[in-house]
């Protein structure tokens, strides 16, 4: 692993057919499978590469303010080939449908819009969002070899993740609401580059545990549909990340990320639909 593994990641090779390679680390996983965040983000990066290799100055500072994913099926770790199809191109957005490829088949496919994010501070924000404490507590859990999360979310070995206990109620054989709170950051060289933060920010957007986990369900939840929302550049940072469900079926759930850096201000939104595991 090098000292920026999300700038790796996010880093493509041009092929002569206009399309874009990428290699996925064996550690972008959630047990042998892709994180579904980090496919997401490798998707943003090839929509705004794209758009940035337009003659046009606007669309050169453009960034992904919204990643709408359909998952066709689980890549594994290694290469892969990002196919970029621009829809509309414009100084204020720009639409591009990505496809992301392993071997033969399409197993991710992303619609993108890109824009220009807010630069200045909120003109509100309802307060009752920012309710956990800046930076990880001394109770946090860590992901980790020793711990039976850090065995399996892979993704912790590429940046620091921490895990609020106190809204962790399965980790105690106990149910709870379905929500937890986490932090997380990318490593120092990953945070020093704009462009990676961004997409570090929005890959967070899938970075809880099934929020259904604190409601005795335990397994593999496959995201049905995923979209999520860019707002703006995260101050210097711990990332605070709060996931919810507002309702759970018999067949399926909904499960909502918000994540807030620093300062408090709104980064990230995204919202998904999932399976429920199996029994």
């Amino acid at each position: 692993m090098g000292a920026a593994p999300f700038r790796d990641l996010c880093t493509l090779g041009v092929r002569d057919d206009g399309r874009y390679d990428a290699t996925i680390a064996e550690f972008w996983t959630i047990g042998p499978k892709v994180h579904g965040g980090v496919m997401l983000a490798v998707c943003a990066a090839a929509a705004r590469q794209k758009v940035r290799e337009q003659d046009s100055e606007p669309m050169r500072a453009m960034q992904p303010l919204s990643v709408a994913v359909d998952y066709l099926g689980a890549p594994v770790p290694g290469a892969v080939i990002l196919d970029v199809n621009l829809r509309k191109t414009g100084k204020q957005i720009c639409l591009a449908d990505v496809e992301l490829i392993q071997g033969d088949r399409t197993l991710v496919r992303a619609a993108v819009t890109l824009g220009h994010l807010d630069t200045e501070p909120p003109a509100y924000q309802r307060d009752s969002l920012i309710d956990m404490p800046i930076e990880p507590t001394p109770d946090a859990i860590v992901y980790d070899d020793s711990t039976d999360m850090g065995k399996i979310v892979n993704v912790a070995k590429g940046c620091d993740l921490r895990l609020d206990p106190t809204s962790a109620a399965f980790l105690e054989q106990k149910k709870g609401e379905p929500s937890f709170r986490l932090w997380i950051r990318p490593f120092e060289d990953d945070a020093n580059d704009p462009d990676v933060v961004l997409l570090f920010a929005m890959m967070a957007g899938d970075i809880s545990p099934p929020v259904v986990f604190n409601r005795g369900m335990f397994g593999w939840s496959p995201t049905i549909q995923l979209t999520t929302y860019l707002q703006r550049k995260p101050a210097p940072g711990w990332l605070r990340v709060m996931s919810s469900a507002k309702s759970i079926g018999v067949g399926n759930f909904d499960e909502d990320h918000l994540i807030v850096d620093s300062t408090g201000a709104v980064i990230v939104q995204s919202r998904q639909l999932a399976l429920l595991p199996r029994s």
